[in-house]
């Protein structure tokens, strides 16, 4: 085993190089990580970002070249191995083993000032004066407070935190190990996929706490958005050699794009020369009078520094996805629906419709209920009250993560697809396995032999081969890297029947939903719009319920109720001039109110220790965008009451 060696600055790779069996999964690699670094790594499954991460903390060692570090630097390594890690303490026992010093003197203040009971010597005195000492400057008397803090932020109740981590699934026990690497403080954190367990909020949450993080920062994602919102610099792991971009995901995006337009235009003006000089050297092969000439350009092709072509590494889902039948106008129908667990309330009396053609993103934190509803929704669940029905010709397909367990293991992909789906032809089979990056030979591989990822993706080309005008799916982009999700998002905006999808991928949800559900006060409850439009209502909603809101305010669930026939008296002119002033004063007092916490978070940006702090800036830069928005959107309702107003009296 190469021992590690330790050199100034944070983390540096250098012609890193290793292969597992012939293959070389990294080739004279080079990276250099800096203090404060924000990098996101990325790459398709099977390029090595994971194996990366283990190479820097030494769980593997590289087959040439040197990753070097500084001396004490302490790494915080949150991998999918800790799922494995058992205990019946307490989760908040669990966290707050992250503070080891502070533990072991808490239990060495104890036991002196047990020995105190009995011995009053200078000794004993000095020593627990000595380590009280140490216990306040390490802050111990508030870790439990910061241990507190963080997990609830992860989503974890006061009552939770008393309760056995053995209790909690592998999802939330995955949270738990988050905590408790958050906790140390390190100065470096390496996160492989860290949103996989979460939920929206606590995704947003976790947004919050990377960008105040001093440290550095590196994060295996697919989630491009959480991307976005935290670092500010990309790595792709790509033919073995580590490529940087200098910005976010998005502007990586338009990085790559540019970079790879020039690369194609070196390759294909060099293939054109090449090509040219192949066609010189034929034609005075058989002269001796220019065999110098000849042998001399063979060589120079021969030295010639190869451009490669641009790897198409986006592929574009290109077939229709077809079902025998079209459903009716209603696809579900719940009335009345009441069902809960012990102690646990999660619908009483909700009422829901879901209409042909409807996109719909449910969502919402975990333990609100978003799998119970969809397995209700798709008969998979009868242990309630009330009535689910689904409606004329519809024919259902239900994708959970239980469904890769149901993948019969000694099956070829291809052949799995086709005792699933007989109708369809080997090529169009072939067709969808393609867009979902199984190609050539891929196609005959065994169900055992691959990855988690890949299992997801033969599991979903399954669900959108089945003769289904109605698609059910829990969490279809776990597993999935940033280019399969891409292929899902495709694939759903192609998909002409209808389909309710919960997921915590915001990309997903803003690009393939058309409705929005969630849950609250144990009803369904729907948003009309985008996820971004939802988003962007919500927070509105949360800054001042009082004042009417741009966009449409959510409504229970569609359900058929007879319209009422009698008709309402129209409001008098004076009655709808004073109800308008009415508005009008509301909305004059909350300009004004809004214009002071502008001025004075004007001031707070402008204050020196406001601008050297970087936490402190960013959320001040938010909160002051957040005003002038709002602001905007009042002063236009003001001016259109205003407006309304002016014609009524006119």
């Amino acid at each position: 085993m190469k021992k590690r060696t330790f050199a100034p600055g944070m983390i540096a790779i250098n012609n890193l190089t290793f292969e597992i069996g012939a293959r070389a999964l990294y080739d004279d690699a080079n990276w250099h990580i800096k203090p404060g670094d924000k990098t996101g790594l990325i790459g398709a499954n099977g390029t090595g970002k994971t194996t990366l991460l283990k190479l820097i903390v030494g769980e593997y060692s590289p087959t040439a070249g040197t990753i070097s570090m500084a001396k004490d630097i302490k790494i915080g390594y949150l991998n999918q191995d800790l799922l494995s890690y058992q205990s019946d303490k307490s989760i908040l026992h669990v966290a707050m083993e992250a503070f080891e010093r502070q533990n072991q003197l808490l239990a060495e203040i104890e036991r002196l000032l047990k020995k105190l009971e009995t011995d009053y010597s200078d000794d004993t005195i000095q020593k627990l004066s000595d380590k009280q000492t140490e216990f306040e400057a390490l802050d111990g008397y508030n870790i439990e407070y910061r241990a507190h803090e963080i997990l609830a932020g992860l989503g974890f109740s006061d009552s939770d935190q008393q309760r056995s981590l053995s209790e909690f699934s592998g999802g939330w026990r995955m949270r738990v190990m988050l905590a408790r690497i958050l906790l140390q403080a390190p100065d470096i954190l390496l996160l492989d996929e860290p949103t996989n367990h979460l939920d929206l909020p606590s995704i947003k949450w976790l947004e919050g706490y990377l960008q105040a993080f001093e440290g550095a920062i590196v994060i295996v994602s697919h989630d491009r958005y959480f991307l976005d919102r935290v670092v500010s610099t990309i790595v792709e792991s790509k033919r073995g050699k580590l490529v940087q971009y200098a910005g976010n995901y998005s502007f990586y995006l338009e990085e790559k794009a540019l970079r790879e337009e020039i690369q194609s235009n070196q390759y294909k003006n060099q293939q054109a020369k090449i090509k040219q000089e192949e066609r010189l050297i034929e034609r005075f092969r058989a002269k001796a009078s220019k065999a110098k000439m000849v042998q001399s350009r063979i060589k120079a092709l021969e030295r010639m520094e190869k451009v490669s072509d641009v790897d198409d590494y986006n592929p574009s889902v290109n077939f229709r996805f077809k079902f025998s039948k079209q459903s009716g106008r209603h696809v579900a129908r719940l009335e009345n629906i009441t069902k809960s667990y012990p102690g646990i309330p999660i619908l009483e009396g909700a009422d829901a419709i879901i209409e042909k053609g409807d996109k719909i993103a449910l969502i919402g934190a975990n333990g609100k209920g978003k799998s119970t509803l969809l397995r209700i929704v798709a008969n998979a669940d009868r242990d309630f009250t009330g009535k689910s029905e689904p409606g004329h010709n519809v024919t259902q397909t239900f994708f959970a993560q239980h469904q890769l367990e149901a993948l019969h293991l000694d099956n070829e992909i291809l052949q799995e697809l086709q005792l699933f789906a007989p109708k369809h032809t080997e090529t169009e089979l072939r067709a969808i396995l393609g867009c979902f990056l199984f190609t050539g030979d891929d196609a005959f591989k065994k169900i055992k032999v691959l990855s988690g990822g890949e299992k997801s993706r033969v599991a979903l080309a399954k669900a959108l081969t089945a003769d289904a005008n109605f698609l059910v799916l829990d969490e279809p982009t776990n597993h999935l890297d940033i280019q399969s999700v891409n292929i899902l998002i495709q694939a759903l905006k192609q998909f002409e029947g209808t389909f309710i999808v919960v997921s915590h991928d915001r990309y997903l949800l803003d690009n393939v939903a058309n409705k929005i559900w969630y849950i609250e006060n144990r009803q369904i409850k729907e948003y009309p719009g985008t996820y971004q439009e939802y988003e962007d209502w919500q927070a509105k909603r949360t800054t001042d319920d009082t004042v009417k809101k741009a966009a449409p305010k959510p409504k229970p669930a569609k359900t058929e109720t007879k319209q009422s026939t009698a008709k309402k008296t129209p409001p008098t002119k004076e009655r709808e001039v004073k109800k308008l002033h009415k508005e009008l004063e509301v909305i004059e007092e909350r300009i004004s109110q809004l214009e002071e916490k502008k001025t004075a978070t004007e001031a707070m940006m402008a204050d020196e220790t406001t601008y050297a702090n970087q936490a402190k800036l960013e959320d001040a830069t938010q909160r002051y965008d957040m005003l002038k928005h709002e602001l905007s959107e009042l002063q236009q309702q003001w001016e259109k009451l205003a407006e309304e107003i002016m014609e009524i009296d006119s």
